[in-house]
């Protein structure tokens, strides 16, 4: 062999030795190459909770990466909006399948637009984490091997709140609710269970009103004229603050018991500001007095990177892509079928507490924070609440079973 020959052979050699030391040169889909995430959701819709939603999981990203991303790989995060609208989620989401060539999903706020992507990634086969949906249908009647859901479910939110509903001891309820399917699952899991805890009680109003589009006068009105003693109010975002303000005006919350779903989250109660209601039984999330290390070092972390208080949807997007790194590092590789199975039983931290991906419904324990509304310096906060556990807030296992179909 000649010197020239050789020399070149030399540092062909070396060369190669470098590109895989580099990772220069290695075939797409190598241990260097990211981790490529999906997430839709409604932002333009829905932006009080998906504005601080998309932070929360930013931060997450941010805090991953830094610390190495997982199993080697940084994590990337392709978002898309989807209008609210079920028919754009599934495009969206396909977009991100072919186009992008996403390895997993999350997101979803509504419940329609949430349960037209549980029934995407079964059609497809993908991971797909609803982080936000309530419905109850995602983890039971439309659930499937594909599906996980972090947040509380309706079944479970409402559950929460039966106990103290129960205890103000009133015998005539009315009942206002967006017309879709939160509204209408969160309305009859309530009528069900307070029945169950109360047998005497009656249900004298069921008023019905298109999410977005509130006619407050009008709902107002029907409620005063069926003289409940209590309300049970569904109604949130700028629906709730409209039909609070119509509410104020009119005297309709005067010597009667309020409870409400989800009006102790910031980014609600916020809008309200000194109108806010008092003496409610709300579920929310007070996180300027959450004293537990997790929550605080979450709300330091959050309040310096976006010089902003957290809200309920924050908590949300952070948890869910931490739910997804901690996943992905128990699966060991990104496939599809090893990720399912690493979820199943999956433990998290969370800054409501340590949360478990539950093998039976892919339902998480996330829990829920319920107190009473007051106002305090011209705004409307959350008081005397106790953190319910979300595995203490599910139906038997035996109930779960039968309402899941079998999907394994």
């Amino acid at each position: 062999m000649n010197k020239p020959m050789a020399r070149l052979r030399r540092w062909t050699a070396t060369a190669a030795l470098l590109a895989l030391s580099t990772g220069a040169g290695l075939p797409a889909g190598a241990a260097e190459a990211p981790i490529r995430i999906g997430e839709i959701n409604s932002y333009k819709a829905q932006p009080a909770f998906l504005e601080p939603y998309r932070r929360g999981w930013e931060l997450a990203l941010e805090q991953v990466n830094a610390a190495g991303g997982v199993n080697g790989r940084k994590l990337e995060v392709i978002s898309r909006d989807d209008n609210g609208n079920p028919g754009d989620s599934v495009r969206a989401a396909e977009e991100l399948r072919t186009r992008e060539k996403v390895d997993l999903l999350f997101g979803g706020f509504l419940s329609h637009t949430g349960l037209a992507l549980t029934d995407y990634a079964k059609q497809r086969k993908i991971f797909f984490l609803a982080a936000e949906p309530l419905t109850d249908k995602i983890t039971w009647e439309q659930g499937n091997r594909y599906t996980f859901r972090l947040r509380p479910s309706t079944y479970m939110q409402v559950a929460a709140l039966i106990p103290p509903a129960a205890a103000l001891d009133k015998k005539r309820w009315a009942i206002v609710y967006p017309n879709y399917e939160y509204g209408q699952s969160a309305l009859q899991s309530f009528k069900a269970l307070l029945k169950q805890a109360q047998p005497d009680v009656e249900f004298v109003a069921e008023i019905a009103a298109p999410l977005g589009k509130v006619d407050a006068g009008a709902v107002v009105q029907a409620l005063a004229d069926a003289k409940p003693d209590a309300i049970f109010n569904i109604l949130f975002a700028t629906d709730l603050t409209r039909f609070v303000r119509e509410g104020n005006t009119r005297g309709l919350f005067e010597g009667r018991e309020v409870v409400s779903l989800l009006t102790g989250e910031p980014e609600y109660m916020d809008a309200l500001g000194g109108e806010a209601p008092t003496g409610w039984t709300i579920t929310g999330y007070p996180w300027y007095a959450i004293d537990t290390p997790y929550n605080r070092q979450f709300v330091a972390d959050y309040q310096a990177r976006f010089n902003d208080y957290p809200r309920l949807g924050s908590v949300v997007g952070y948890a869910s892509l931490m739910s997804i790194a901690a996943g992905l590092r128990k699966a060991g590789e990104v496939d599809t079928e090893k990720l399912v199975d690493a979820f199943r039983g999956l433990e998290v931290d969370s800054p409501f507490g340590p949360i478990l991906y539950r093998a039976l419904d892919h339902q998480s324990t996330m829990g829920v924070y319920v107190g009473k509304s007051a106002v305090q310096d011209g705004k409307g906060v959350m008081v005397d609440f106790d953190y319910i556990d979300g595995a203490d807030l599910m139906p038997p296992d035996d109930t779960v079973r039968e309402l899941r179909p079998a999907t394994e």
